[in-house]
């Protein structure tokens, strides 16, 4: 029955779809015309016409004309490389048209500093953001998505959920914080993660002085400039949604040994130690010539029938209150034989989706935008995510002719507990330090560990990722502005505008004890921090626009701005908890003595700008700018600080001369100078000199006795009144040209920028005391490079059509000085006692330092020479190189005074690029379209402090790497990869920061892929459909690389990056997603 049900439903679906079919084709008439050049009434060969929503079409022959099968009331659409295209009504059997030239995107109307510009009267350097290709970008990280698509700009971030990248506009500009200012619709903001991606309209990167000196003092990292969406026309409702999932890494990423290949090595190491007969004798693998891996680890060495296993013995309680119950519990773990694998016991597939609906419309009167969205990524690490909540209303009324109000208003919601990454400690740390033989429980479904120290000091991950659970973290934020304008007299406009900020945060967690492990944390505390503040933005503008006699266009502007930020932090903890439930834990339901803090911090700026905007027959261009800012950040002495700037352009393809070449459509010069600011780094009260007191340090007994004690201050911070404002001076020159009539577009800038009076809190003398040392102006450095992108349009066929657009950025970084008594200072010691980073005078900010290996030492006759000869030359050593031996490290002799110390150490490489690039590439073929994003880095160094764990035993106790047993140094085996494997550290193998772990950090990545189909509009038609698109993505689908570690995309600190210990990857994505237009 249900068969014969089916069949007839088909054939009668079949009929309804061959009725509709044949409705369109009996009502369509052949239609002819002509299209025709508007400016030459030339005809057009090759142009594309079709009926708009369906897959007829045809293109124009030599003469121009067409013919096409199109019924009354339905659309033609006629495009052609370098003219607009064009639609046409059909109601009569013949169509003629005339197409204009377009030149590229030269009318596109661009927002610079408080006003907005065509794109070809711009002479500073802004770069133009497609909104349309960083949107393809699944994350809700506006920064993320901005990676690649912007000459100028570098942008390096991690895989973890809602953890904000490093942006830097033309390279490093100091020590400290170097997040380009971001503005909003007019407000500057804190946070551009609060920002809903799918609500952004225009984006500009405000790149050189000429463009962004109007910014003053927060102006030298760069100005990122966010226009938010408006709605016009009639009301349009808009869905946009995907669904996927993430991919953690398959195979074995960290390299690392399964539990018999872990004691060969072992065994190894001992044969390699001992000069004569090996005695092997483990607790755990043994006493004969091969390890034998055991049953259980703890008790260590146990085999099954051994009765320390019997289950009866085992005595844990996981949540113990009493810290000194850790040592009375009866642990019984059994070896993994197989191998625990650590990295996907931590790492698992994680679901990703976005919802994003909006309403908007406008008229004469006004218009109105609003918008929901919900985001929520799965971390594929485990008990990581990110969820977002954000709702949006922007909205403008022309009260009338002449006066407009409006505002622009989002409030968002974000829970993103985010780990410590890049460290030794975290549950990726201790993903390649646990070793493979422990299991994840033991015998009891509690965790296992390294408990009883034979198998060293790591944690469990798997127990610190789900421990890491109880972290929770919430924030919001409001953030918008309203704003008023009007037209006063005939050529001037005022415009006022309120807005800013206002957000709290609440973070707490939870340390649970811990018994697994050799090293456990045996109390539990409870920690919750929370904090509130606001900042608000007055902007005042007088705007004056005039053209005279036709060949004379002005623009001048005049402000005011004022800013206010204020913040408050508490923090407290309590330890001893009876209850470990987290609805029931506060800060005052512990037993503990409660730790309070609390924080508060506030600054204002107030600020005064102009600029004069000058255009003579539309090819000769001016530029001016000022701005003078006084900030609370500094003291009376150099509170204020003046930032101006010129520029200039010439349009030289308008010049009567050049008329003749046809195929350049424009063609601008420019150049500009200027002075930007900056104030980010230096703390608030920096002026003054403030104390503090300690019972030890501060506190006397002023009268001779035991039992009085006055209380006393001591100096806290040294005060710096005279600090005063970074300084940027800039210089660019660029090219900006559209050839073919719009087929071709680039822009090419060379920039040079000399950043004088860095804030940095040099060292001072012993007599000063304990006080820290306050900030001030002593550093220098500079930075100089090229930016270029350029966008190609290739009409392949009728209805193939190619476009291409790709970036270049390069910067090159050098410290000029740091401070008159440091022409040096370093950073990150990790393991080596000694500093692996050193920023110094004539190098680049955070290059790596340490020993060079040449190579290895291969035999002991080699060692004896070097010795001899150093012992000749300095008779108070007994040795060229300490603890040089066979299959050990030998150093680079850098100064050549013949024997290696510490003034031997040497800078090892860079983590600051050569250069980045990107390419876009887009293909659209009828209802069908294609694109592609590929990124990539060139020339910056990478130090993989992983392999100080993995790649050599005497390192530390833990799980290695199979290059340490299988490519490391043996007599028959001396052109290997890894030093000698022995049981002990020394200084020619792991003690000191070397080569070895400086790595080549070059890459390229498939960032994004994406396919997708548009549905006819003529079906859509019937279901009050305008417009249905579905798509499949991938992202990071490939990456090019010589780098062994996780991921070559490693971040840090300004002063201090590149140093990966462990990174959060960025992982694989696929996607289905829906586009749906009401």
């Amino acid at each position: 029955m249900k068969k014969h049900f089916y069949q007839g439903l088909a054939v009668l679906l079949c009929g309804i779809l061959l009725l509709l079919g044949s409705s369109n084709v009996f009502a369509q008439t052949k239609v002819t015309g002509k299209v025709s050049d508007k400016a030459s009434g030339n005809p057009l060969p090759g142009v594309s016409v079709y009926v708009k929503g369906t897959n007829r079409g045809t293109a124009t022959d030599p003469n121009g004309g067409f013919t096409i099968q199109a019924k009354s009331g339905e659309t033609l659409v006629f495009s052609f490389v370098g003219y607009d295209p064009q639609e046409a009504v059909v109601s009569s059997g013949t169509v003629n048209v005339l197409l204009s030239e377009k030149v590229g995107s030269l009318e596109e109307v661009v927002v610079t500093g408080y006003a907005s510009q065509k794109k070809k009267d711009l002479t500073g350097a802004v770069a133009v953001v497609k909104v349309e290709n960083i949107t393809k970008q699944p994350t809700s990280q506006i920064a993320n998505q901005l990676q690649g698509q912007v000459s100028g700009i570098t942008i390096v971030g991690t895989g973890q959920p809602g953890q904000e990248p490093q942006v830097s506009v033309r390279g490093k500009n100091t020590f400290g914080n170097n997040t380009p200012l971001y503005i909003v619709d007019g407000v500057p903001i804190s946070n551009l993660a609060d920002v809903n991606p799918n609500d952004v309209q225009t984006m500009q990167v405000l790149k050189d002085a000429g463009a962004a000196s109007i910014y003053g003092a927060r102006a030298a990292n760069g100005v990122i400039i966010i226009t938010t969406k408006r709605g016009t026309g009639k009301v349009k409702v808009q869905y946009d949604g995907y669904y996927g999932t993430q991919r953690p890494q398959g195979g074995n990423p960290f390299h690392i040994l399964n539990p018999q290949e872990q004691a060969d090595l072992l065994w190894m190491a001992t044969r390699n130690s001992t000069n004569g007969t090996p005695v092997f004798d483990d607790v755990l693998y043994g006493k004969g010539d091969k390890p034998v891996l055991p049953d259980y680890i703890f008790p260590e060495g146990a085999m099954e029938g051994d009765p320390r296993v019997d289950p009866s013995k085992y005595y844990l309680i996981p949540d113990y209150k009493d810290a000194g119950m850790l040592n009375s519990f009866y642990r019984i773990n059994k070896a993994n034989k197989q191998g625990t694998d650590w990295y996907h016991e931590i790492f698992k597939p994680a679901p990703i989706t976005s919802h994003n609906i909006s309403v908007a419309g406008g008229s004469d009167i006004g218009s109105y935008y609003f918008s929901m969205y919900y985001f929520n990524q799965q971390g594929t690490l485990k008990n990581t995510y990110n969820k977002r909540y954000a709702v949006r209303a922007n909205s403008s009324f022309n009260i009338t002719d002449h006066i407009r109000v409006g505002e622009n208003m989002e409030y968002s919601i974000i829970q993103n507990p985010q780990i410590g990454i890049l460290t030794e400690g975290s549950g990726i740390g201790m993903a390649f330090r646990e070793q493979s033989i422990i299991p994840v429980y033991d015998i009891k479904g509690n965790y296992a560990g390294t408990w009883g120290g034979a198998l060293g000091n790591a944690r469990n991950p798997v127990a610190i990722q789900d421990r890491f659970g109880s972290t929770k973290a919430l924030a919001s934020r409001l953030l918008g502005n309203v704003y008023a304008e009007a037209d006063i007299l005939k050529d001037f406009t005022l415009r006022t505008s309120f807005g800013g900020e206002i957000y709290s945060f609440n973070n707490h967690s939870f340390t649970y004890p811990e018994y697994e492990n050799k090293e456990n944390t045996s109390v539990n505390t409870y920690t919750e921090t929370t904090g509130n503040g606001y900042n608000w933005t007055w902007t005042n503008t007088l705007s004056y626009h005039k053209k005279i006699a036709g060949n004379h266009d002005l623009k001048a502007m005049i402000g005011t701005e004022a800013f206010q930020q204020v913040d408050r932090t508490l923090t407290g903890s309590t330890t001893n908890y009876f209850s470990f439930d987290p609805n029931f834990t506060t800060l005052t339901s512990g037993f503990g003595t409660p730790v309070n803090g609390s924080g508060y911090g506030s600054n204002t700026l107030f600020s005064l700008f102009a600029r004069l905007d000058y255009s003579f027959k539309d090819r000769y261009l001016l530029g001016a700018l000022v701005r003078r800012d006084g900030s609370s950040r500094f003291g009376a002495n150099n509170r204020y600080g003046n930032f101006p700037a010129v520029s200039a352009a010439w349009r030289i393809s308008q010049e009567e001369f050049m008329k003749g070449l046809t195929w350049l459509s424009d063609l601008k010069i420019r150049g500009g100078w200027g002075i930007m600011g900056n104030q980010i780094n230096v703390d608030p009260a920096n002026a003054f000199t403030t104390f503090t007191f300690n019972k030890a340090t501060s506190f006397y007994d002023l009268t001779g006795s035991t039992s009085t004690i006055a209380n006393g201050f001591m100096q806290g911070r040294i005060g710096n009144p005279n600090a005063k404002w970074e300084s940027n001076t800039n210089s660019n020159i660029g090219i900006d040209a559209t050839l073919f009539k719009g087929a071709l577009e680039f822009s090419l800038d060379y920039y040079s920028k000399r950043i004088k009076d860095l804030l940095f809190n040099p060292e001072l003398p012993g007599v000063y005391g304990a006080a820290a040392p306050p900030f001030a102006n002593v550093a220098e450095m500079k930075n100089h490079g090229w930016d270029f992108s350029a966008t190609g349009n290739i009409q392949l066929a009728s209805k193939l059509k190619l476009t291409l657009t790709g970036t270049f950025t390069s910067y090159k970084n050098e410290i000029l000085k740091i401070s008159e008594s440091a022409p040096y200072f370093e950073r990150e010691n990790r393991r080596y006692g000694v500093a692996i980073i050193r920023n110094a005078v004539g190098r680049s900010i955070s290059e790596f330092f340490g020993y060079q290996i040449e190579k290895f030492w291969d035999s002991k006759e080699e060692v004896d020479a070097a010795n001899n000869a150093a012992k000749a030359k300095y008779p108070d050593i007994s040795e060229y190189q300490q603890a040089a031996a066979p299959g050990r490290f030998r150093y680079k002799d850098v100064n050549g005074d013949g024997k290696i110390d510490a003034q031997d150490r040497t800078y090892l490489g860079s983590p600051n690029p050569n250069f980045t690039y990107g390419l876009n590439i887009g293909l659209t073929y009828k209802n069908w379209d294609f694109s592609m994003f590929l990124y990539g880095v060139h020339g910056n160094k990478i130090w993989n402090q992983v392999r100080w764990w993995t790649d050599i035993y005497g390192s530390f106790n833990g799980a290695k790497s199979k290059t340490a047993l299988y490519d490391s140094w043996l007599p028959d085996r001396k052109n290997a990869t890894a030093p000698i494997q022995e049981l002990k550290p020394n200084f020619s193998t792991s003690d000191p920061p070397t080569s070895y772990y400086v790595e080549n950090g070059s890459y390229l990545r498939a960032k994004n892929m994406m396919l997708g189909y548009t549905f006819p509009a003529y079906m859509l038609k019937r279901v009050g459909v305008e417009k249905f698109r579905i798509y499949v993505q991938a992202a990071n689908v490939f990456t090019i690389t010589k780098y062994t570690g996780l991921d070559p995309e490693i971040t840090g600190n300004t002063d201090s990056f590149g140093i990966d210990e462990g990174a959060y990857p960025n992982q694989r994505q696929y996607l289905v997603g829906v586009t749906l237009n009401f």
